[in-house]
């Protein structure tokens, strides 16, 4: 009669056996399923549909523009930056802008009242 030993040590080299055939049978099934979803002879669509972040949508579509851009001839060259001395002008200028469109509302608003 065999011990108690001995019996587990098969029983365990079964479960190995059978853990190795049902990976086998899970890669064949999930093998099966691929080519009939991508051929479209299934009914059956995905239930869950895959998201992208944000971040990885941006990743792609940089990637791709280059693409097109090396793909047409042209390099992707970001805009060039403004100096500090430029800005500055620009923003003096817009507040003197505002500055006399808030002084021309006012005069408005005095004349309508008087």
């Amino acid at each position: 009669m065999p011990g108690l030993s001995q019996i587990l040590g098969e029983l365990e080299l079964q479960r190995n056996r059978t853990q190795l055939e049902l990976g086998r049978l899970n890669a064949a099934i999930g093998a099966l399923r691929g080519l009939t979803s991508r051929s479209g002879s299934s009914g059956s669509s995905r239930s869950a549909s895959r998201t992208l972040s944000t971040a990885a949508r941006r990743k792609i579509s940089l990637a791709k523009k280059a693409w097109w851009a090396k793909k047409n001839g042209k390099t992707t060259a970001s805009k060039p930056t403004l100096s500090l001395v430029a800005r500055r002008k620009i923003a003096a200028a817009q507040k003197a802008r505002w500055a006399k469109w808030k002084a021309a509302q006012g005069k408005a608003a005095q004349g309508k009242a008087a």
